[in-house]
């Protein structure tokens, strides 16, 4: 076995030692007051929210309104038991204590109807499902969720179908709120109106007697506003906004 042998060290005289240590704490210090890059000044505070953005968080119309939301079809009532809970409990809205019906109960009800848009939609209703203002649906304090109801508007004869999902209105002379296109289908887009509400039953459902037959004189009584004709929706758009509180 070969033999290695060890580099020579160097060694340091006692006099460049002593010199050393002063030599290292002063490149030490040098480096720590070696000045900060100067910081860019701050800039000016955000300004507040902007009157056109605060407004835009307003209720009313969407910015981008569908075609052809007259040929929206009705809802379609169908047996959906009601909701054991959840939003079928008593609950309190704005101080007001609401104690929701159970059962099937038969409600007939004439009352000022509103509506609700942009500032829900895409929201979560009381049943948790996604409101959408473009479909045929409607808001009611009591009613058990879901529901169906037939609304008719007694000032030019037309009526509707609405699946009920949602809780309100909770001002006590309005008796529901409508979808955007419930209401736009309806005529009173331009502010509340007087309506007369009926609840579909579950027994009428199950027994098909909620339908209109061609006979009905009710439904004679009941036209519907042909698409691109009455209310066309950019006239609506326009006169809402510049009519809604």
């Amino acid at each position: 076995m070969s033999t290695v042998s060890a580099a020579p060290r160097t060694r340091i005289r006692p006099s460049q030692a002593g010199l050393a240590w002063p030599l290292a704490a002063a490149l030490w210090l040098a480096g720590c007051a070696t000045p900060r890059a100067p910081q860019a000044p701050a800039g000016p505070k955000p300004a507040s929210m902007p009157a056109a953005a605060a407004s835009a968080e307003q209720d009313g119309p969407g910015d981008d309104i569908p075609p052809d939301l007259l040929r929206v079809p009705d809802a379609e009532p169908r047996l959906e038991p009601p909701r054991t809970g959840g939003p079928n409990k008593p609950y309190e809205a704005l101080g007001q204590a609401y104690v929701p019906q159970l059962g099937d109960p038969a409600v007939v009800e004439r009352g000022l109807a509103s509506w609700y848009g942009r500032k829900f939609h895409g929201r979560p209703t009381a049943s948790g499902e996604r409101y959408d203002m473009y479909a045929m649906s409607a808001a009611h304090r009591t009613m058990p969720l879901p529901s169906y109801a037939r609304v008719r508007n007694p000032a030019n004869g037309r009526e509707v179908v609405v699946r009920v999902n949602d809780r309100g209105p909770f001002k006590s002379s309005r008796v529901i709120d409508l979808s955007y296109t419930a209401a736009l289908k309806l005529g009173v887009l331009g502010g509340v109106a007087t309506v007369e509400v009926e609840r579909i039953t579950q027994e009428a459902i199950r027994t098909g007697s909620w339908r209109r037959t061609a006979g009905d004189p009710a439904l004679a009584a009941s036209p519907q506003p042909a698409a691109g004709t009455a209310d066309p929706i950019g006239d609506i758009a326009r006169r809402v906004a510049a009519e809604r509180p």
